[in-house]
């Protein structure tokens, strides 16, 4: 059954610089060590901004089945827990391209319902559509420094100005993009335990900058 959306103020929001993809890498790997069952993360981010990219770090930082790619063509993926990888027993990651997916209602047909209480939810292009899902919700949003117009929060399909760009980013250019990282919800009432220390945390930490 539905929930209420989140409330829309955040919790908290943090700010991360990087400079290269392996970076992008990382930073999703770090998240994924913590995320639980339940969890719903929601993706957002231009043409080539890095989304499957943080999805794989995710995936590993998770431990599940490698070979994370964009889902475009395929509206779900699901990427089984490895009982030989880091975290054994630990939920699944289901990967949702939700762009060309107008509405909420679009959202139900595809019964995310079922696997959310025991997966790991990433819907990329999910603004405006999956707040429903969960009274709980992570927000990241990938920018590029030089790059394609963000699209309108919330708008669903094809954007004006790029009727048929579909993303395929799953080999990044190294170039400065900036990750915005949104809490809402009771399960995020907290911000990440590595986050106020996030400009120390990776290798080459020099080139990522946390802002409270």
């Amino acid at each position: 059954m539905s929930v209420p959306a989140a409330a829309a103020a955040p919790n908290w929001d943090l700010t991360l610089k990087v400079t290269t993809a392996d970076q992008t890498h990382a930073l999703g790997a770090a998240l994924g060590a913590e995320l639980e069952r339940g969890d719903l993360l929601v993706l957002t981010g231009e043409l080539g901004a890095g989304k499957t990219t943080f999805t794989q770090g995710l995936g590993e930082g998770m431990g599940v089945r490698a070979g994370v790619i964009s889902p475009t063509f395929v509206l779900v993926r699901i990427h089984p827990n490895l009982p030989d990888g880091p975290r054994p027993g630990g939920p699944d990651l289901v990967h949702v391209d939700a762009y060309r997916l107008g509405s909420a209602s679009e959202i139900d047909d595809i019964d995310l319902e079922n696997t959310m209480d025991s997966s790991v939810t990433v819907v990329e292009w999910g603004r405006g559509r999956v707040e429903h899902l969960s009274e709980s919700r992570l927000e990241v949003d990938l920018h590029r420094a030089v790059g394609l117009e963000t699209p309108r929060p919330g708008a669903g399909g094809p954007q004006p100005d790029h009727p048929e760009t579909l993303d395929f980013d799953t080999d990044d250019d190294d170039e400065p993009r900036t990750i915005v990282l949104r809490g809402f919800g009771p399960r995020w009432s907290d911000r990440p335990f590595w986050a106020d220390s996030a400009g120390g945390a990776f290798t080459g930490s020099s080139a990522i900058e946390g802002t409270p």
